[in-house]
């Protein structure tokens, strides 16, 4: 029991990380399921350990850390990774749950819709930023999320328990945000 929800709280976290940057938790996955004994992928998942799929994950997580830098092209990024984010997602929501038995349908679409959802903020919020910055704090922002998809990749394949911590807080700040009364404006 204590296992499955472990990897249940992984899959949440690898794929909420995806919806960031599809390339750094897919790349951290192959990496530890090549080169370390603490991440098991099985079938058909394991071809992530492949050392094709990992110079392919290399070379589009490079393409993905500099054209997201710069204004404009970050934007065209963001349009053409709202397939590709989605698509990590379901994938590493179906990896790691895989061992113990969810319906890999289920799993996918449980990752698929993680991943989107935090793309889907991640897109509008950026060209909001990149309107009241001309662009120069688009570079700052691209660096943060990926140091954020980076640390909650590692958080939710070293530390799972902290990812349903950081779950519940985020639950009661959007519950405390949502009964808040509104403000008049004046």
């Amino acid at each position: 029991m204590l296992s499955a929800i472990s990897h249940i709280l992984t899959a949440f976290g690898l794929s909420s990380a995806s919806g960031l940057n599809a390339y750094i938790p897919l790349l951290i996955v192959a990496l530890g399921a090549r080169f370390t004994g603490w991440i098991t992928l099985t079938a058909p998942f394991d071809l992530l350990a492949n050392e094709w799929v990992i110079g392919a994950l290399i070379v589009l997580l490079v393409i993905e850390i500099i054209v997201d830098k710069i204004p404009a092209a970050d934007s065209l990024n963001d349009a053409i990774q709202t397939f590709v984010r989605p698509a990590a997602g379901a994938i590493l929501f179906a990896a790691g749950t895989n061992a113990i038995q969810l319906h890999p349908v289920l799993a996918a679409i449980l990752g698929l819709v993680l991943a989107f959802g935090v793309h889907a903020v991640k897109a509008t919020a950026r060209p909001v930023v990149t309107a009241s910055t001309g662009g120069l704090g688009n570079a700052f922002v691209s660096v943060a999320e990926d140091v954020v998809a980076t640390g909650v990749t590692l958080i939710a394949l070293l530390l799972p328990a902290l990812i349903g911590v950081l779950i519940a807080l985020l639950v009661l700040w959007g519950v405390r945000r949502a009964l808040r009364p509104k403000r008049a404006s004046a």
